[in-house]
């Protein structure tokens, strides 16, 4: 990808290194790279008018409605237990 324009930033001793860890792990192909699509999932994030979820939250609130619910341990464990398959 070629810029035009250059833009110098100052990160965090952690940020930085965090980043060159991701590069070296073969993640991203540069630093530019993970900055420039860090910045274009926020404004991705900050275009989004979350419309999309009124209809999930509808169907959410009218199945908790009709008393179709779980305990959030119940909750939890299945999570745990789905993320524990996926380890395996």
């Amino acid at each position: 990808m070629v810029y035009l324009n250059h833009m110098n930033i100052r990160l965090r001793p952690d940020q930085q290194a965090w980043l060159e860890a991701q590069v070296a792990a073969g993640h991203f192909g540069s630093v530019d790279d993970a900055v420039a699509l860090a910045v274009s999932d926020l404004m991705a994030i900050g275009d989004d008018d979350l419309a999309w979820a009124k209809p999930y939250v509808d169907e959410g609130r009218a199945a908790a409605a009709r008393g179709e619910v779980v305990s959030l341990d119940d909750a939890t464990a299945d999570v745990d237990a789905h993320i524990a398959a996926l380890k395996r």
